[in-house]
């Protein structure tokens, strides 16, 4: 097989509207796309830098770079996973040649792994964080879907939960905090969040401050993001969480995402798979992980205002399959 070459670049893709959280809000998916070619095949990852754990756009698409000399000189997926630490640019880097393999053979990725066809999944959609009114507008709009993915995480999350239940009477709905809710106002929201009927709760407090989850009686299970990162972190997490959200930019690929899929049920937690704001080239390789997952939340492409050619497709909560020409 001839050397591979690499190629890196850095692409905006508008969101429609705002997408809001506890740490702020953002109007582009700014996203990095790392893509490799043997002159014949090409196979591409797409990644989103982690802003919370330090990651900036130009060191993520630097750090993929760095590694083009060793990928001429014959490094592969196996070897990739202890060049480069868990991280964004691991991700694109891996999901481009888990991408590359599969048009190479001529078959899925699934079947690489020896694993079923996918199927369709339902996936979550997110409501923005805002005021209960805002909030209760959006949902309004987005009532009809199977799972709704509330963000919360700042004082008045209680109304704000509230006014989401009463505009979405019939749609399951999980609550992400984003590490904004303390030990002081865990309970009352968490009390709340019950009265709703919502049926998980994402990284009620931070990363750090987590420990209290280990003495506390909570009325629902509770999910590990950012305290969740690879295969390493989950025995932390033992005790606290009842659930952890695997995200491939975490885990540095879809290579790492699925061994850890597989300590994670070991150890007795449910699994979600997640995502950041980006295309549909960064959902496809979850959709392989999104098969064995109790929660779904791969929406990213349908909060853009527009998405890459060969998207995903969406059919109201349902989400399919990529075909070929998007990945794997």
């Amino acid at each position: 097989m001839s050397p591979l070459a690499l190629r890196v670049r850095v692409e905006r893709w508008p969101i429609a509207g705002s997408f809001t959280i506890s740490r702020g809000a953002k109007t582009e998916a700014i996203v990095v796309v790392a893509e490799l070619s043997d002159g014949t095949h090409r196979g591409r990852g797409e990644c989103v830098p982690y802003a919370r754990y330090g990651e900036t756009v130009a060191g993520v698409a630097a750090a993929i770079e760095a590694m083009s000399p060793e990928i001429a000189r014959g490094l592969d997926r196996e070897r990739l996973q202890s060049a480069m630490a868990p991280s964004a640019a691991r991700n694109a880097l891996d999901c481009a040649f888990w991408d590359l393999a599969a048009k190479h053979a001529g078959r899925p990725v699934h079947e690489l792994l020896g694993l079923p066809t996918p199927k369709a999944v339902t996936t979550a959609y997110t409501i923005s964080l805002a005021t209960p009114e805002a909030m209760a507008q959006a949902t309004a709009g987005a009532a009809a879907r199977a799972v709704l993915k509330v963000k919360l995480g700042a004082p008045g999350d209680p109304a704000r939960i509230a006014a989401v239940r009463r505009a979405a009477p019939n749609a399951e709905l999980i609550v992400d905090a984003n590490e904004g809710w303390t030990a002081e106002d865990l309970a009352a929201n968490l009390a709340a969040c019950a009265q709703a009927g919502v049926t998980l709760i994402e990284q009620p407090l931070p990363a750090n401050a987590d420990d209290a989850l280990a003495h506390f009686t909570r009325p629902l299970p509770i999910c590990a993001d950012e305290s969740a990162h690879a295969c390493a972190s989950l025995s932390a997490l033992v005790g606290k969480y009842d659930a952890v959200n695997i995200k491939l930019d975490k885990t540095g690929g879809l290579t790492e995402a699925l061994a850890m899929a597989a300590d994670a049920e070991r150890l007795g937690l449910t699994l979600m798979v997640g995502c950041m704001v980006a295309t549909s080239l960064a959902m496809a390789p979850a959709m392989v992980l999104a098969q064995r997952a109790r929660v779904v939340d791969l929406d990213g492409p349908l909060l853009l205002a527009r998405d890459r050619p060969d998207g995903l497709r969406y059919e109201e909560s349902r989400v399919h399959p990529p075909a070929p020409a998007l990945w794997g």
